[in-house]
């Protein structure tokens, strides 16, 4: 017999003697900044917020997890610190990263040592990334070009609060470029890219941020980049409305300096309209979310990529012939369906509009009530902005094996918490990946944890977010730079003419010439011959 022929024997004799033993490991549950509470910014969780920001030297034993274990009942996800990552190169396969970030001393080679991120060394990864995001994003890159003479964030000092990875650094930079001061924290815990964040902080910026942060740690970064000596932050980019929610609790004095809101999600504009309904925004704020650059392009052409990305990259999955249910038939769910259907899924979609309902059904797909394929489905994705989407009602009814997760902005549309039960374990998989398992046998896949899986378990099209990017900043622009009186304490949409200077930007990689109208037809259409084309109302 062979080597090769002994060895195969070897391993079929063999079966699974190696595999880990069944330890069990628990930790406190760890609950969502965005869903503590229905009032106004979720009014009721500013006691959560203050508390959580004022322990910040305590807590923190439960973070040195060990990574050896395969049976876990926990919430903050290990594997959010583990190296397996297919987002980011995390490099944390040391036993250092068992260590807060906040616990530790670093500097840059500068001296910095305002900012706390999950390994400094990492920087010249992350700035290799960076790099590579630049070259697939020419729109931001352009405007920072065109703009950087001029400066037109000279004196703004914003506090950031969105994903940080390669595509926002891009953003940073372009904003330091145009004369701002910035400092930065994340909106989502597990969004992070380490090594860009160690880019960002060598680079001389204040960042507070890395993957796997606790409840506590993501209130703690926050609260460090609003509150800092020798600074008073004039202007907010939000992604979620986080900041805007803890600088209005804990420092409303502040609150009340800030010049402009920019607010890219579902989730911050509705806030937004919250405040502003209850009489509680002092200050104007630009719902960036609904302009047709953010929508059209982020939120459809971005998700149809990268939710086909998520799950491949997260679970191996082959799509042909499976059954899929989208909750949520808005842009992301659209790009969603587009995608699964294009790759041979049954796709079945629910929808309270009844707008949003025909349009699935002239594009061919089935639109249910949830309960009704819950039993059958082998993939269930959340894309709707609400809470209680799916709950353990219908987790109970899912069949073997179903995946389940959310490109919605929130960890709200799937009620996890309702699977931390003691009848329930939870089986770490790999990075962002857990089984749950019920008494008798049966297992559903769950993917970080119900949070945004896109930034969870994979990385969004760099060109796409360029669009997003020069928007926000174009936003920003505006609300910093507008006179006086412009705009009252309430949000508005983008100009028209920023959306078409936005696409602009773009065209030239496509080698896309545009048609210019004559003085006659201009006239006969009663257009300017620059613009904008198309009145506010217009559904693009």
């Amino acid at each position: 017999m062979s080597e090769s022929e002994a060895s195969l024997a070897a391993l079929l004799q063999g079966g699974n003697s190696n595999s880990p033993d069944g330890a069990v490991i628990s930790d406190v549950p760890v609950t969502d900044p965005g869903s503590s509470g229905e009032g106004v910014v979720v009014s009721s969780s500013s006691t959560t917020v203050t508390a959580a920001v004022a322990s910040r030297d305590t807590g923190r034993a439960s973070g040195a997890m060990k990574k050896s274990n395969r049976y876990r009942s926990r919430s903050l996800s290990a594997s959010s610190n583990d190296s397996y990552s297919s987002a980011s190169y995390t490099g944390s396969s040391s036993d250092e990263d068992d260590v807060s970030p906040r616990d530790k001393s670093q500097k840059t080679s500068k001296g910095l040592t305002d900012f706390c991120v999950r390994n400094i060394d990492q920087h010249l990864f992350g700035r290799r990334e960076i790099e590579i995001a630049e070259q697939e994003m020419p729109g931001i890159m352009a405007l920072r070009k065109r703009a950087g003479d001029d400066k037109p964030l000279k004196g703004a000092k914003i506090v950031g609060c969105t994903h940080i990875n390669a595509q926002t650094a891009v953003l940073i930079e372009t904003l330091a470029e145009l004369g701002a001061q910035v400092r930065w924290a994340a909106c989502n815990i597990y969004s992070t890219q380490n090594e860009v964040a160690a880019a960002l902080a060598e680079a001389g910026f204040s960042i507070f941020s890395w993957r796997g942060e606790s409840e506590e740690d993501f209130w703690w970064c926050i609260d460090k980049c609003v509150n800092s000596d020798n600074w008073q932050p004039n202007m907010i980019l939000d992604d979620g409305g986080d900041a805007t929610h803890l600088m209005l609790k804990k420092y409303p004095a502040m609150f009340k300096l800030i010049k402009g809101i920019v607010e890219e999600s579902v989730t911050g504009v509705h806030r937004l309209y919250q405040l502003s309904k209850a009489g509680k925004l002092t200050v104007p704020a630009m719902n960036v979310n609904d302009s047709v650059t953010k929508t059209k392009f982020d939120n459809l052409y971005s998700c149809r990529e990268s939710i086909i990305d998520s799950l491949k990259r997260s679970t191996d999955v082959m799509f042909g012939g499976k059954q899929v249910v989208v909750c949520g038939y808005g842009e992301v769910g659209k790009g969603c369906c587009q995608a699964l259907k294009g790759l041979g899924c049954v796709v079945y979609v629910t929808e309270i509009d009844p707008i949003c309902a025909l349009q699935g059904c002239m594009d061919g797909f089935r639109v249910v009530k949830l309960n009704e394929v819950i039993r059958n489905v082998d993939i269930v994705i959340t894309a709707t902005g609400n809470k209680n989407v799916v709950t353990r009602d219908h987790m109970d009814k899912m069949k073997n094996g179903c995946i389940v997760c959310n490109m919605g902005h929130s960890n709200t549309e799937i009620d996890v918490n309702s699977l931390r039960t003691p009848d329930l374990t939870w089986e770490k998989v790999r990075s962002q990946v857990d089984h749950v398992i019920w008494p008798d046998g049966k297992r559903i896949i769950l993917l970080a944890e119900g949070r945004l899986v896109n930034m969870s378990c994979s990385s969004l099209p760099s060109f796409v977010v360029s669009i997003t990017a020069a928007t926000q900043a174009l936003a920003l622009i505006e609300l910093f730079n507008a006179p006086h009186g412009r705009y009252k304490s309430d949000v508005y949409l983008l100009p028209k003419k920023m959306d078409e200077y936005v696409a602009s930007l773009h065209l030239p990689t496509f080698d896309a010439h545009l048609t210019e109208l004559t003085d006659e037809q201009a006239k006969y259409m009663g257009l300017n011959k620059a613009g904008p084309f198309k009145p506010n109302y217009y559904r693009y």
